[in-house]
């Protein structure tokens, strides 16, 4: 591979966006391509972003020879499908979150990356930002004494519903899925092991609108979490220990100028301030060095495998109104 990675991007999502910004932010990558079902979507998208190349279909884009990696955000249902026609076509794909509908999909698409021997990482940039690094170097300090919880809230209120991808059951939207994936993932991170507990329950309409779920972990963490896409936006995350809490007020955006969270032990409170980041810039350095080396990326195919089945249980037992064991 090249030393400069040529990004291909599959549909016009609105994310995009801020791949392309963050790609443009670091060295070593640059965005060749972009593909849409219509062309003349594709076309403005490039000119408005300063893209090279437009594609009328994805398959054009996978064939064309023009691009080292992937950038798939497409809908849910979709992501299996066009993950696994990248990796048929030799590139490596970042794929947006959730990794897929489930954990039946994650594998598969998994099993196709290492058979093709090529990387295949899931796009949550926040965890890339430093400020995890620093709470996770308290944590593992005792800072907080023994680690007991985690509670996490994404919420934003949907401005309109009808013709929105996070609305339909058949494109896998739903809160979970969209941004509880987040909640879930950051608790998993936290808690350094896998679920073994999961109850949830939602408020449904065509999709669960608002899921609460809760986790439970072999080292007896416990983490709860609410997301919603029909509630006012509230965004926050709080661990809990023994001896000390920490509270970040935007656990998704900590910030790009810089990032602080409140530590509260001892009766006292002290704010920490880190580095600010581009998450998603960091994102896709990271999936770049890995396409470049063929090494494996920060957070491989593995981990998402991990979340997607920490996911498949809390909508199982939403559904089934009782807590269900995590699979192994």
């Amino acid at each position: 591979m090249p030393s400069e990675v040529r990004w291909g991007l599959l549909s016009t999502a609105r994310i995009g966006r801020s791949i392309v910004r963050g790609i443009g932010l670091g060295a070593g990558s640059r965005v060749q391509a972009v593909a849409s079902r219509e062309w003349t979507r594709a076309n403005e998208f490039a000119k408005e972003l300063g893209i090279p190349r437009a594609f009328g279909s994805y398959d054009d884009l996978l064939q064309s020879g023009e691009v080292d990696a992937i950038y798939n955000p497409l809908p849910n249902s979709m992501h299996s499908e066009w993950t696994i026609k990248s990796l048929e076509a030799g590139l490596p794909v970042l794929c947006e979150k959730p990794f897929a509908v489930n954990a039946a999909e994650a594998r598969t698409m998994a099993d196709r990356a290492q058979r093709a021997n090529l990387p295949l990482a899931e796009a949550f940039m926040y965890r890339f930002h430093p400020v995890y690094d620093r709470i996770l170097e308290l944590i593992a300090e005792g800072g907080l004494g023994d680690l007991l919880s985690i509670g996490a809230v994404f919420c934003f209120r949907l401005a309109e519903r009808d013709g929105n991808i996070r609305t339909s059951a058949e494109l896998g939207g739903g809160a979970l899925m969209d941004i509880g994936c987040y909640c879930v993932n950051l608790a998993r991170r936290l808690a350094g092991c896998e679920p073994v507990r999961a109850f949830g329950c939602a408020r449904t309409t065509t999709v669960d609108d608002t899921f609460a779920g809760l986790l439970e972990f072999p080292n007896g963490v416990l983490a709860d979490f609410t997301c919603s896409i029909e509630a006012y936006n509230c965004r926050r995350a709080i661990i809990r220990g023994t001896t000390g809490t920490i509270s970040l007020e935007d656990p998704w955006f900590p910030g790009e100028e810089s990032a602080r969270f409140m530590l509260c032990r001892g009766g006292d409170k002290e704010t920490i301030e880190t580095a600010g980041a581009n998450c998603y810039n960091l994102e896709v350095d990271d999936f770049a060095r890995a396409c470049r080396s063929r090494t494996a990326p920060r957070w491989g195919a593995d981990d998402a495998i991990a979340n997607m089945t920490a996911l498949d249980a809390l909508r199982a037992a939403a559904k089934c109104g009782r807590a269900v064991e995590v699979a192994t």
